[in-house]
């Protein structure tokens, strides 16, 4: 069998408290202490809320110098990751959480997704997502995959319900 998800990604930060108080405290995830090797206090391990995996992120401090990253503007690199979320009403939250923390960069609808897009304290980018279930789906979501909407989660809140569970990895026809 061949790769079938993402276990885990590994970032680089400025300020290690500050990070992992990010993604503790605004996106739910949950600092693994046991993970981090003794005596070495440059490195943090966080899982994801419901996740199954070891660890989600593994966040590597290398100090208050670190320039921003440059990937896309001058040198190739990881643009966002994205992580889904269950529900609608998830999604909203998580956009008032992103909000008020001042990390909400923008919200979109890919027809099949509905994207919130976020920046950590050190700027790197990340995406929140819900995905339409495949048994509903309909031909304008389908069609809607070919550009790029501004998100109205009330409208999609009101077609979907907010507690309608997601799609999980992708979104295909029934």
């Amino acid at each position: 069998m061949g790769i079938f998800r993402l276990n885990h990604a590994v970032l680089y930060v400025r300020d290690l408290a500050q990070t992992v108080a990010f993604y503790t405290d605004v996106l739910g995830f949950e600092r693994l202490d046991e993970m981090t090797p003794k005596g070495f206090t440059g490195a943090a391990f966080l899982r994801a809320p419901g996740s199954t995996n070891d660890h989600d992120l593994g966040l590597f401090e290398i100090g208050p110098q670190a320039g921003p990253s440059l990937a896309g503007r001058q040198t190739v690199g990881l643009y966002h990751l994205a992580w889904e979320v269950d529900t609608l009403d998830e999604l909203e939250a998580t956009a008032e959480r992103l909000s008020k923390a001042g990390a909400l960069v923008g919200a979109s609808d890919h027809g099949t997704t509905k994207s919130l897009y976020a920046k950590d304290p050190n700027g790197i980018e990340f995406e929140v997502v819900w995905l339409i279930p495949a048994d509903l789906l309909d031909d304008a979501a389908l069609a809607g995959r070919a550009s790029i909407s501004p998100l109205d989660l009330a409208k999609e809140k009101a077609k979907f319900g907010g507690q309608t569970r997601g799609g999980v990895g992708i979104s295909l026809p029934a």
